[in-house]
């Protein structure tokens, strides 16, 4: 959690690029900044779907909560942790908007991060929910219908 708080810190509010870096040149800076801006706000719905869906089964931990259904109406319709692609998607969203070659970086590590997280809870999941395999099979972990 520490980690995954700290990454979160570093995306919003980190160094954007190092020291004497190029900027990123005209059109490319724009193209990137509206494919970034479109990006956050995918992010940012379907983060808010995930949670909304969940509802009182959210949990700050990865555990799954005692006496909760298996999810996979919404958004776990097309990927598994639509709260962390959300996240993902969004991070990067800002790296490209503000043109920021770190924060693509500290994006990348947040990527890394969840998936390594994920994995643990999708152990936890199968254990709990015997119909989990077949929806992994089906269901995409953390990049929609790719990965």
């Amino acid at each position: 959690m520490v980690v995954q708080f700290g990454l979160f810190a570093l995306v919003a509010f980190g160094p954007r690029s190092w020291p004497g870096a190029a900027v990123w040149p005209m059109p490319y800076s724009w193209v990137a900044s509206g494919i970034g801006a479109g990006l956050v706000v995918i992010g940012a719905v379907l983060a808010t779907t995930g949670l909304v869906r969940l509802g009182r089964n959210l949990t700050v931990l990865p555990y799954p909560v005692d006496g909760a259904p298996l999810v996979v109406s919404g958004p776990y319709r097309i990927v598994r942790n639509p709260i962390y692609s959300g996240l993902i998607f969004a991070s990067f969203g800002l790296g490209l908007y503000v043109n920021g070659w770190l924060t693509l970086i500290y994006a990348a590590l947040l990527f890394a991060l969840f998936d390594v997280k994920s994995r643990r809870e999708e152990r936890w999941l199968r254990e709990k929910f015997p119909e989990y395999g077949a929806y992994q099979r089906r269901v995409r972990k953390l990049i929609p219908w790719v990965y």
